[in-house]
This record gives C-alpha cells, sequence and structure tokens, in this order.
C-alpha cells in the first residue's frame, strides 16, 4: 500500500461516532488513500478529525469513511486540543501541532504529536519552542518534507521530520499573529498573511519565508 496526498480540507460537523451534538470547532482534516492501480483511477480516501471543542475540549480522534459516510474511532490524542495546525508528512504520518486546552488563551500548548495511520495512534514528538493556538489550518511542506509552523507568536518554526525537531527560522515578526494563512509559493517560498494580534484587530501584512 502506498500513500497520496489529497487536498486538505476543514470540516465542521455535528454527526460523530462519539455522539457529540454541539458543533466541533476547528477540526482538521487530512486526507488518506489507499492503494492505487492503473486500472483503478478512483482513490479510496478517508479523513482524520483530531481534537475540537463542543461542551469541552476533545482528545478524540475519529475517521471519516465517505463511501459509508460513517465516522469510527481512531487513537486519541496525548493532550486535548484545539485552534491547532496539522499537516501530512512525506511518509503519510499526521503532525498535530500547538493549539490551546480549555484555558483558551491562558492555555496555549507546546506539545506535538504524529498520528500513524498505519496503527492508527498518537505518539507524542518534540515540542515547540514557543507556546502558540489559532494556527492555520494547515501547515505547509516544504521540498524538503519539513513543515512551516506560523501563527500564535512572533517567530516561525519548521519541523523537520528527520530528527523530529522543531527549528526557529530567523527573524521575527513585528507580533503575534493569530489564524493567518500559509500557502506554498511555486518557487519554495511559503507566503504567510493576515492574522490579528491580542487586540483582535485584523492587519493586511504579508510575510515571505525562505527556506
Amino acid at each position: 500500500m502506498r500513500w497520496l496526498r489529497l487536498p486538505f480540507v476543514a470540516l465542521i460537523t455535528t454527526s460523530l461516532a462519539l455522539g457529540a451534538m454541539a458543533v466541533r470547532a476547528a477540526v482538521f482534516v487530512v486526507s488518506q488513500v489507499g492503494s492505487v492501480s492503473p486500472a483503478s483511477p478512483m482513490l479510496e480516501a478517508r479523513a482524520d478529525l483530531v481534537g475540537g471543542r463542543g461542551d469541552d475540549v476533545t482528545a478524540s480522534a475519529e475517521l471519516y469513511d465517505p463511501k459509508t459516510g460513517r465516522f469510527t474511532e481512531t487513537g486519541s490524542l496525548h493532550t486535548a486540543r484545539y485552534k491547532h495546525a496539522a499537516g501530512l508528512l512525506p511518509d503519510g504520518r499526521v503532525l498535530i501541532v500547538g493549539g490551546s486546552d480549555d484555558r483558551d488563551w491562558h492555555g496555549a500548548l507546546r506539545s506535538a504529536e504524529i498520528y500513524d495511520p498505519h496503527t492508527e495512534r498518537f505518539t507524542a514528538t518534540s515540542s515547540l519552542n514557543d507556546s502558540r493556538f489559532k494556527l492555520p489550518k494547515e501547515a505547509v511542506e516544504l521540498a524538503s518534507g519539513q513543515m512551516v509552523i506560523s501563527g500564535g507568536s512572533q517567530e516561525v518554526e519548521v519541523y523537520d521530520p528527520k530528527s523530529g525537531k522543531f527549528l526557529v527560522a530567523s527573524g521575527r515578526m513585528n507580533d503575534a499573529w493569530h489564524y493567518m494563512s500559509e500557502t506554498g509559493l511555486r518557487d519554495g517560498r511559503v507566503l504567510i498573511a493576515g492574522g490579528y494580534p491580542d487586540s483582535d484587530r485584523a492587519t493586511a501584512q504579508t510575510w515571505i519565508y525562505r527556506p
């Protein structure tokens, strides 16, 4: 079996296997696909929903099967979180990073975890250098396979899946901007745009990360 990348999607849903009727906010979905053959151009896809918040912040994770239209439980996060970021690593695993616990602004997290679709388990990886939440929904992957983590801090960090560590990029933003967007450009750079600081006043500023 080999894993391929599908477009990243964000979902908010009220019909889950765990029976939560409240809206799960900030649910991140990374698509995974099964075996592919030349005679079968249709890809089998599943979606991995991780964390979120209804009445409480949850550590649960579920897989959505578009064939059956059903959710099934999978492994649980080590740390309940929402307003986090997720990214699909080159080997098909999923990086879950940052976010907040139920204290929101006072509970920003430094921890990070990796979901393995083969074992359906989460394992802890190195922590961020700075706690951060209200992150872009998808972390952009560089040509090197490293992942760019921005937002919620003046610093941009880069996750190296080979070493399992977060590296701090040179340079700093002028504030800790929240809910920024990340877009990978064709030349390998990453456009980081928008967001708002603690004052909730949005910005039109943009930044460029150069690997």
